[in-house]
């Protein structure tokens, strides 16, 4: 029973530490959208897009509010996104996407972890030619008639739509654009009256690199504890 509970406890605090990242990283996302747009989500799409993702992932009402309080103030932090290229064991190419308000910190800290996981921190250009930028959109499929709004999409910049399941099991819809079709895209299902369950952009590898179970590990060691650092906002790779 004893053993049981220690699980139980584990998991808890796991499940609490991912939900607590995950609300440090939208207020993030928070001050830097009102820092370059304003505070007001209807005149600001960026913000708009950050609420939808905090709302994604079940961050209270009062919590959004007070991070766009705290970022509307003269005190708040100046935030800058940043991006380190490197290399994981066995080959495994990393982008770190961080947002920080002292990039020496923070450098000093992605090196430390990757060197200390067997990795090796790269010179800009290394690994990004691996992936391509894209926005990613994720929609409930309910009531969604997916022929037709692929025919409608297509003239928005949309290069890509399936199905996927989210982290509770729930269908999804994905759907794929370039980068700098983004906006378009976002306009384009708000004009159709579609809110998504979340809207990011994201780095998808396009040469995956395939290893042993064991290997594997070692590289989502390192991947884990480059996600647990406080500026780090997100960590894209190429393993599958």
């Amino acid at each position: 029973m004893g053993r049981i509970f220690e699980v139980r406890k584990h998991t808890m605090f796991a499940r609490w530490n991912r939900m607590a990242k995950q609300f440090a990283r939208i207020a993030k996302d928070i001050t830097m959208a009102v820092k370059s747009g304003g505070s007001d989500p209807a005149s600001n799409p960026t913000l708009r897009r950050v609420i939808q993702n905090a709302r994604a992932v079940n961050m209270p009402k009062d919590k959004i509010e007070a991070a766009i309080k705290r970022a509307s103030g003269r005190d708040a932090a100046h935030y800058q996104e940043v991006h380190y290229e490197a290399y994981a064991p066995h080959g495994v190419a990393l982008l770190v996407e961080a947002a920080t308000d002292n990039p020496t910190r923070t450098v000093a800290s992605v090196r430390n972890i990757v060197t200390k996981h067997g990795g090796n921190l790269a010179t800009s250009g290394s690994v990004g030619f691996l992936f391509k930028h894209m926005g990613v959109f994720r929609l409930d499929p309910a009531g969604i008639d997916q022929d037709d709004l692929e025919l409608y999409l297509i003239d928005h910049g949309l290069e890509e739509m399936g199905e996927s399941t989210g982290e509770k099991g729930e269908p999804q819809l994905v759907i794929r654009c370039a980068f700098a079709d983004f906006g378009k895209l976002q306009e384009a299902l708000e004009q159709r009256g579609i809110t998504p369950l979340s809207a990011e952009h994201e780095y998808v590898c396009t040469v995956p690199t395939e290893l042993p179970e064991e290997q594997a590990t070692e590289v989502l060691a390192l991947i884990d504890k480059l996600e647990q650092d406080e500026d780090v906002q997100r960590v894209f790779h190429t393993l599958v």
